[in-house]
């Protein structure tokens, strides 16, 4: 059987039952662990299943995100813990961008005493949070409201973001894969986009709860961030493949 045909199986099963296990799929095709797991990273590299212990899932799609006040109930210690060392990575008299999201929040909280910085961002509840008890210089940069993730988007708020220089962006999302950064929310594209335009150095920061999920529109690849921070959960098959790029990635 070509690994065509292989993977084509593999697939269908997986479609199937959402789920398979290594020692499932080599009785299944009679082959061996080292071939099944090639076949496995040709799906994943393919954007669709990803990798978890011991076997191999469906990518979970993500039609809607989930609000801000969802998100910051979920993964608490693993943000605080990238909040920590993303806040520890920024130069004295910086301009930083903090992207809507609740890890990007959590660095907000290590910034209240510095007052050395310029603080930029799209994102209400961070802006709130440090307007009461950060020091350094803020600005919101404003746009089409999206209500339930607390944050600006939409063409307004990107044209803003396309006249700045920022040193550091920390940039969210709701999920990645190996593909890159998706998101179910259109609005969202050109603020991303410009973000990324505008930023000398780009920093995804993201609990590995979001990784092996995918929504409709694809923004950029994983290359596009110099450093990736994430909590050491992050499963071993995404460690070696995010090792593999010009991407440096950092498990707190």
């Amino acid at each position: 059987m070509i690994p065509a045909e292989r993977q084509k199986k593999i697939l269908n099963l997986i479609q199937q039952k959402s789920i398979a296990s290594i020692s499932e799929l080599t009785d299944l095709l009679n082959v061996s662990h080292m071939t099944i797991r090639r076949d496995i990273q040709k799906l994943e590299d393919d954007g669709k299943v990803v990798s978890v212990s011991g076997g191999v899932q469906l990518l979970e799609r993500l039609s809607v995100e989930p609000t801000h006040d969802d998100k910051s109930q979920l993964f608490q210690p693993q943000k605080e813990a990238i909040g920590i060392y993303a806040a520890q990575m920024i130069p004295p008299n910086h301009t930083i961008y903090l992207d809507a999201g609740t890890t990007t929040l959590a660095i907000a909280h290590q910034l209240v005493d510095r007052s050395d910085l310029l603080i930029i961002t799209n994102d209400f509840a961070i802006a709130d949070f440090l307007m009461k008890y950060g020091k350094s210089e803020l600005i919101h940069i404003g746009g089409s409201v999206n209500k339930s993730n607390r944050s600006s988007v939409g063409e307004l708020a990107a044209q803003f973001l396309r006249n700045l220089s920022i040193d550091i962006a920390f940039i969210s999302t709701s999920s990645w894969n190996l593909k890159g950064l998706t998101t179910p929310n259109e609005n969202k594209i050109p603020v991303k986009k410009a973000i990324i335009q505008s930023s000398t150095k780009n920093v995804l920061v993201s609990d590995s709860s979001k990784y092996g999920k995918v929504a409709t529109f694809l923004l950029f690849g994983l290359n596009t961030f110099d450093y990736i921070i994430c909590d050491k959960e992050l499963i071993e098959y995404a460690q070696d493949a995010i090792n593999e790029m010009e991407v440096e990635l950092i498990l707190v």
